[in-house]
């Protein structure tokens, strides 16, 4: 073959690839939005999700929430005194650290922790034909599977997101009084003042889409497995990847959004 029939197969591929994998989030998608998919052994499921994701995960957490978030507002904070940008704290508080900060630091915890085992799960079921034996029994894989799995992605990015931008408010009332002379009640109302409602709508849809992309993905991945114990590293690896493509498409997407 010749270099531009490689490139145009390997583009052709690349499109085909995608279009798969939008066919897969529609499909789960429409099977999240449907009611009668939440029976008893999906809410079950769900609930163990939310759990072993949101829960366990709480203390430490919290603990590098705090740390990086003090961090950054003392950074911030003295970066704005610096530069005599005082009047832009306000904004830097509510456009900076709650719509683009903390849903990006949580996504990326949330990867680097549930993302690679619910790869490596559904692989592992894949390969030991797990997922074969759930269809010889007419148990539907979405409902029971996948759907928990990415509502529980989408509660968890969101909730967590929302813990960590109130630790960063909380450590901000420390650093502004200490770097600016700022007084409680004044922080507060700048912070009312600055919020911007469709910021919030944005920050909300941005984690909503995180937690979809970031739990669908692996397992997208995972079914991609054969019945090899080799395939298994590959997939995940594979899938990791694309879910860092996918949170930074994510994230330039909101960008523009903003700016629209």
């Amino acid at each position: 073959m010749s270099i531009p029939e490689k490139i145009g197969n390997y583009i052709s591929g690349r499109i085909q690839a995608l279009a798969r994998m939008i066919f897969f989030a529609v499909k789960v998608f429409r099977r999240v939005m449907t009611p009668a998919t939440y029976n008893s052994a999906t809410r079950t499921v769900l609930i163990n999700q939310i759990y072993f994701t949101s829960v366990q995960i709480l203390p430490v957490f919290l603990l590098v929430s705090a740390v990086v978030g003090s961090l950054f507002i003392g950074v911030v904070f003295q970066a704005l005194k610096n530069l005599g940008l005082v009047s832009l704290l306000g904004n830097v508080l509510m456009g900076l650290i709650v719509t683009e900060l903390s849903p990006f630091f949580t996504v990326l915890l949330i990867t680097l922790r549930s993302g690679a085992a619910i790869n490596a799960e559904i692989a592992a079921m894949q390969v030991n034909r797990e997922i074969k034996a759930l269809e010889v029994f007419r148990i539907d894989i979405i409902d029971y599977l996948l759907a928990p799995r990415v509502v529980n992605g989408i509660i968890s990015v969101v909730l967590l997101s929302f813990l960590f931008s109130i630790v960063l408010m909380t450590s901000g009332i420390l650093f502004s009084r200490v770097i600016f002379g700022i007084s409680t009640d004044v922080y507060v109302n700048i912070l009312l003042n600055s919020t911007n409602f469709s910021d919030i709508v944005v920050a909300l849809l941005k984690c909503a889409a995180f937690g979809f992309f970031i739990t669908l993905i692996p397992i997208y991945s995972g079914l991609q497995a054969t019945h090899e114990l080799t395939s298994i590293p590959i997939v995940v690896s594979r899938g990791m990847v694309r879910v860092f493509a996918a949170i930074l498409v994510i994230e330039v997407l909101s960008l523009l959004i903003r700016l629209l």
